[in-house]
């Protein structure tokens, strides 16, 4: 019997997806005992605490409760089609190296399980813009995507409308969008939409496309190769 009995069918889906959340929680007993309890009717399927001791909650094949109302590339219902990770963390503190090394372990071997591609792990905010904010700003996306366990982009892409490349990213579609695409590649900017936005969002949403003869190249896509590309601050 798994920890935790908050789990259900997957409803004839397999995972597709990993959302990666922080627990939001003062300490990983509290987290542990709020998502094992009938009462919650919240789950996931692996919890991550600080040390890196990993616990498997719910199994890989049962639809956990941790992702709620929300949508990504189109598609709700995104419980049934995605493994849950919760990392302990209340949300206003760095996370520990040993927590994010077995991190990269999990992910690796979900994985390498279910065929899931990089572009498939995302964060909780990035499928429910303005209802959730985990894991984020000091998680550091691109440690995970240099050894592809997730995306970030290699350089500014061209200077193509913003609603676009984050629709053909995921993101679905809502006011805090790109409060939410910030989150996760740009997160300490603030203000309205600008080109580094713009430039970024596009090299994720046309990755491997960029050399097509329609879309902008040469100068105009590299115009802003030496300050477009945020990298969130690296801690410990």
């Amino acid at each position: 019997m798994s920890p935790s009995p908050n789990h259900g069918d997957r409803r004839g889906q397999q995972p597709s997806l990993v959302v990666i959340h922080y627990t939001g929680m003062a300490d990983g007993p509290s987290a542990r005992a709020r998502l094992c309890d009938p009462g919650a009717e919240v789950s996931a399927h692996w919890l991550v605490h600080e040390d890196g001791t990993t616990e498997a909650l719910v199994p890989e094949d049962r639809r956990a409760w941790h992702a709620g109302a929300g949508a990504w590339q189109g598609r709700e219902d995104v419980n049934s089609r995605s493994i849950g990770i919760e990392l302990v963390n209340p949300g206003d503190r760095p996370f520990p190296e040993p927590q994010m090394a077995s991190l990269e372990a999990l992910l690796g071997a979900i994985m390498a399980r279910w065929s899931i591609p990089p572009q498939g792990v995302i964060a909780h905010s990035d499928m429910a813009p303005g209802r959730k904010i985990d894991p984020g700003p000091r998680f550091d996306w691109r440690r995970l995507a240099l050894q592809g366990l997730a995306v970030w982009p290699e350089g500014p892409g061209p200077d193509l409308p913003l609603a676009d490349s984050l629709a053909r990213i995921g993101y679905p579609e809502d006011p805090a969008r790109l409060a939410a695409f910030r989150l996760h590649f740009r997160p300490w900017a603030d203000g309205p939409e600008d080109e580094t936005d713009r430039r970024l969002a596009a090299a994720l949403a046309y990755r491997g496309l960029l050399s097509c003869p329609n879309i902008p190249q040469g100068e105009a896509a590299a115009a802003a190769a030496d300050g477009g590309r945020e990298v969130p601050p690296q801690r410990s």
